[in-house]
C-alpha cells in the first residue's frame, strides 16, 4: 500500500512540474520569446495543453473574468499541494 502511495505522492509532484512549465511555456510565446511555428515549441506547446487542459478547464468555468489574467494554474497547484498533505498526514500514517 505504501508503494502506491507513493507512486500516487510522485505522480503530484511530476503533474505539478508540468503545470509550472506550461504555465511558463504560455509567458513565453505571449511574450513573443519562442514562435509557435518551431516543431519543437509546437510540440511541446500541443504536450502541455493536452497534459494540463482537461484539470485547468473546469477551474477556468468556475473562475470569474479576471481581464487576461489566468489563475487557474494557482488554484490547481494549490489542489494538488492540498491532496499531498491530507495523503501525507491521514492516508501515509494508517496504510500498512
Amino acid at each position: 500500500m505504501l508503494a502506491v502511495l507513493d507512486v500516487v505522492l510522485t505522480a503530484l509532484d511530476l503533474y505539478s512540474y508540468v503545470i509550472i512549465g506550461a504555465a511558463i511555456l504560455s509567458w513565453l510565446v505571449a511574450f513573443g520569446v519562442v514562435n509557435v511555428r518551431n516543431d519543437f515549441v509546437r510540440n511541446l506547446w500541443n504536450f502541455a495543453t493536452a497534459i494540463t487542459e482537461p484539470a485547468l478547464a473546469p477551474i477556468r468555468r468556475f473562475l470569474p473574468n479576471l481581464g487576461g489574467v489566468d489563475i487557474s494554474p494557482v488554484i490547481l497547484l494549490l489542489l494538488i499541494f492540498f491532496a499531498k498533505d491530507l495523503i501525507l498526514r491521514y492516508v501515509y500514517p494508517h496504510a500498512f
